[in-house]
């Protein structure tokens, strides 16, 4: 079952959240290679995966916001007495890949270390007002999330050998 309304002040919460931290400046890129990415900030991908979101993107989703997500996400990692286990940003010319580079040798080598860590932004999400006031806590992913928000893939890396992709439809 897909939830396909989410209220506007719903999403006015997750954008503050979101953003709270500081503002998004957005940078013109062109995307002309699709897997330009590879190489640069991770290997080619060993493996992939399809995941069908239960959630539909928010028609208010846009590049600013998922800038704004990440902006705010890593804004939080920074708050924190240690430095951070992972870097997450966006790519594309809509800011509609997310990439997300382990910082510590070990970290997320494998897929299911990968796993591990998204069921952990799982959590994270499942904690979110948009999916508490909306009764989706407990079926909604951080995929899910990643969807609402315009995200069209996810590709996790070790940031040596390991390289997962995750494409949301």
């Amino acid at each position: 079952m897909k939830v396909r309304k989410f209220l506007p002040t719903v999403l006015g919460a997750v954008a503050l959240a979101c953003v709270a931290s500081g503002s998004a400046l957005a940078q013109n890129t062109a995307d002309g290679d699709a897997e330009r990415h590879i190489g640069y900030y991770y290997p080619e991908p060993g493996s992939s995966e399809v995941y069908n979101a239960r959630a539909e993107t928010m028609p208010q989703a846009s590049r600013a916001l998922r800038l704004g997500f990440v902006t705010g996400f890593t804004g939080k990692q920074l708050e924190a007495p240690y430095p951070a286990p992972y870097v997450m940003f966006a790519k594309g010319t809509e800011a509609q890949k997310l990439i997300i580079v382990a910082m510590e040798d070990d970290r997320v080598n494998s897929i299911y270390r990968a796993r591990g860590l998204f069921a952990m932004m799982t959590a994270f999400a499942r904690g979110l007002p948009i999916f508490r006031e909306n009764g989706v806590e407990d079926r909604f992913t951080f995929f899910d999330l990643a969807k609402l928000l315009g995200f069209e893939q996810i590709t996790i890396t070790d940031g040596h050998d390991f390289a997962h992709r995750v494409t949301i439809e």
